[in-house]
């Protein structure tokens, strides 16, 4: 071999050891850009499920480990007296376990290789920066935070139990867990979250400085001596009704709609369909609907009762389930309810605006009177609300409500 010829391997061999790698991680991040960009059916036989699995533990795992160390900044005050840090360590091993497992395997398989490589990447990552085993001290209260914990918990609980019941009990059959504008959906579900402080502490101040004269503690105490059950369906019903007539002023009032158009633009139901809110209607309602309950005074429990109710009801009755519910669907709002309000049928337009007890709409004489068992199609009429999560939120200062041209259905469009 000629040295010209040694020189020009030589340097082939250099390129493969210095670029090759540079270029490989160049793929790498492509790829996982991509991989949340998609949308569509995971298929099987390509390890795509296992995947996205993988990618979503391993993202959420290594948030977990920044909450550990900067608890003061990253966990909710609300949320610390209330979990187990021991089982918290315990279901952030398990999750780094089956993470890193999934990628290894599909990687040592040569399935989805480089999705899997950023997988185990974010694990490394993770288990480098302490893994479950990060220390916590003492660490100061009062501190400005964002809710860190209560989004990983939220979604991990939301999606295991969702999905599951979405897959078991579906309206429409052939409707993908990622479905077209999930990734909007999944901005507003994150950001709602991380401002869950901020949110409480406006709300909490405007409750206060604008309802706190109309408190009587008296009055209150007789609220609070009645039993557990009662009181709380008392709660409900109170809450439901400040909902409802404040729902209904965002339909019929054409600024407030503004706001409103931006939760009814999904085109789309199913569990994460309800996270898409504008900020300012977000606070605005919780004022209009907790501002009763304040001055009412119901007892610590039922307060709790009731945010379990009206958390669990915000997303199973946007999400995509069907059930026989009988007699009962004139009695509580179910999915199918609500599903026609979403609706951007005729008949379905300013329809069902009850978020807990169905017969209010019955008895205000709002609620849907259709032949269709389902709605044939979802989102606002005229289609035009702008995708992306800033978009959306610049939406009621700048935005035009003129219909634009029709849009491709999407995959729930139809379905049985």
């Amino acid at each position: 071999m000629s040295k010209h010829s040694k020189r020009e391997l030589a340097h082939k061999v250099l390129d493969n050891t210095v670029v090759a790698p540079a270029e490989r991680i160049g793929t790498v991040v492509d790829e996982t850009r991509d991989l949340f960009k998609r949308s569509g059916e995971l298929k099987p036989g390509k390890a795509m499920v296992s995947t996205a699995i993988g990618m979503g533990l391993a993202v959420l795992c290594l948030l977990g480990v920044l909450a550990f160390h900067y608890p003061q900044y990253l966990t909710t005050p609300e949320l610390r007296a209330k979990y187990s840090v021991d089982m918290l360590r315990q279901a952030l091993f398990v999750a780094l376990l089956v993470s890193g497992t999934l990628s290894l395997v599909n990687i040592v398989f040569n399935r989805q290789r480089n999705l899997n490589i950023a997988v185990f990447a974010i694990v490394v990552a993770a288990v480098a920066m302490g893994g479950s085993r990060v220390p916590v001290g003492n660490f100061p209260d009062h501190t400005p935070y964002i809710g860190l914990d209560w989004f990983i918990l939220d979604l991990l609980g939301s999606t295991l139990i969702f999905v599951v019941i979405e897959k078991l009990f579906p309206l429409y059959r052939g409707q993908t867990i990622f479905r077209p504008e999930w990734q909007t959906d999944l901005k507003h579900f994150t950001v709602n979250h991380f401002i869950v402080g901020l949110i409480l502490l406006v709300v909490n101040f405007l409750l206060h400085h604008l309802f706190g004269w109309l408190v009587r503690s008296d009055f209150q105490q007789f609220v609070r001596d009645i039993p557990f059950l009662p009181q709380l369906l008392l709660c409900v019903l109170v809450a439901d009704l400040a909902q409802y007539w404040t729902h209904r002023a965002y339909h019929e009032v054409p600024f407030l709609w503004r706001f409103h158009a931006v939760h009814h633009s999904v085109k789309t139901m199913d569990w994460l369909a309800g996270s898409r809110q504008h900020m300012l209607e977000l606070v605005a309602t919780r004022v209009c609907v907790l501002a009763p309950l304040y001055i009412l005074g119901f007892s610590e429990g039922v307060m709790n009762g009731y945010i379990l109710i009206v958390g669990f009801q915000a997303v199973f009755n946007h999400a995509n389930v069907h059930l026989p519910w009988g007699p009962l669907k004139y009695l509580v709002v179910t999915p199918n309810f609500h599903h026609w309000h979403h609706a951007s049928d005729d008949e379905a337009i300013d329809k069902n605006y009850a978020a807990h007890y169905a017969f209010l709409d019955y008895l205000f004489g709002t609620a849907v009177k259709s032949k269709n068992k389902f709605p044939e199609k979802y989102g606002v009429v005229g289609d035009y609300m702008p995708d992306g999560f800033v978009r959306q939120q610049m939406f009621p200062f700048r935005g035009s409500t003129k219909p634009v041209e029709a849009a491709a259905p999407s995959d729930g469009s139809a379905g049985g």
